[in-house]
């Protein structure tokens, strides 16, 4: 998800469109929550450890 959201982010950036970069953005914040959830121990989706 941080990932895909990276992307976005650039995609964007260079075209111009914002509707690429805010999703991208939202999409990298929510990644690097569920990561360090998933870090911290906290069981995410069920799952014990979240890539």
């Amino acid at each position: 998800m941080i990932l895909v959201g990276v992307i976005l982010l650039v995609i964007g950036f260079v075209t111009g469109i914002s509707i690429l970069w805010t999703i991208g953005l939202v999409l990298l914040l929510i990644g690097a929550v569920l990561w360090v959830l998933g870090a911290a121990g906290h069981a995410v989706g069920g799952r014990r450890h979240y890539w």
